[in-house]
């Protein structure tokens, strides 16, 4: 039995890639540089903030990366919740995990302040055990160091715990901490990436997740 179940953020409980996509480009064009189609975004992010701008401007100086990060955050600090919306189901099964007594929690490569402000955003009613967003102290996914903080906070047996995502990132991530994983198919990235990266689980709607506990 899972008694706790973690989610990633960007793709899996939420479509994000809108403001995530707008506010990169708002930093870009503010420097001049080369914007991209929102949906070219989708293989840009899961790695932190960090990582997006990198590979969005990928021959710009890292001081040029700073400078671009400090626009990003100035930009989607105010607009991550302009277009971003729950994928459909998810807040059905926030509630029923809740309801059946099922820990939820998040882990996410996205910074703390965004994390925090979009999940209590749009599931104000969700009682989530943590939030858990890039911090200076804690590696980024696919390091385990995410899951363990959490089970440090929250302490639960391996064999209790589910880590639910969209990506070979979280995939990893899961593996590393040695507990199951659910790769789901809604995100920012194929089936494909999900079975390479071995998911235990690969579910194609919110539902599924129910009869894995």
């Amino acid at each position: 039995m899972k008694t706790l179940v973690i989610f990633d953020l960007d793709g899996t409980l939420l479509n994000t890639i809108s403001d995530l996509g707008n506010a990169c480009n708002y930093a870009l064009k503010k420097k001049g540089l080369l914007e991209h189609p929102l949906s070219s975004y989708n293989y840009m992010v899961g790695n932190g903030i960090r990582k997006l701008m990198e590979r969005a401007a990928p021959d710009a100086s890292e001081g040029m990366i700073d400078s671009l990060l400090c626009d990003f955050r100035e930009y989607y600090d105010k607009h991550c919740t302009d277009t971003t919306k729950p994928y459909p189901g998810i807040r059905e099964l926030l509630t029923k995990l809740r309801e059946h007594g099922v820990r939820v929690a998040v882990a996410t490569n996205k910074y703390q302040k965004a994390a925090d402000k979009i999940i209590r955003h749009y599931f104000p009613e969700i009682d989530f055990e943590e939030i858990h967003g890039e911090q200076p102290d804690c590696p980024r996914k696919p390091d385990p160091s995410i899951i363990f903080a959490i089970l440090g906070d929250h302490p639960t047996p391996k064999q209790e715990v589910l880590m639910v995502g969209d990506s070979a990132v979280d995939i990893e991530t899961a593996r590393r901490a040695c507990v199951d994983s659910v790769g789901v198919t809604w995100g920012f990235r194929p089936v494909s990436e999900l079975r390479k990266a071995c998911a235990v689980n690969i579910v194609s709607t919110p539902d599924e997740i129910l009869n894995l506990l």
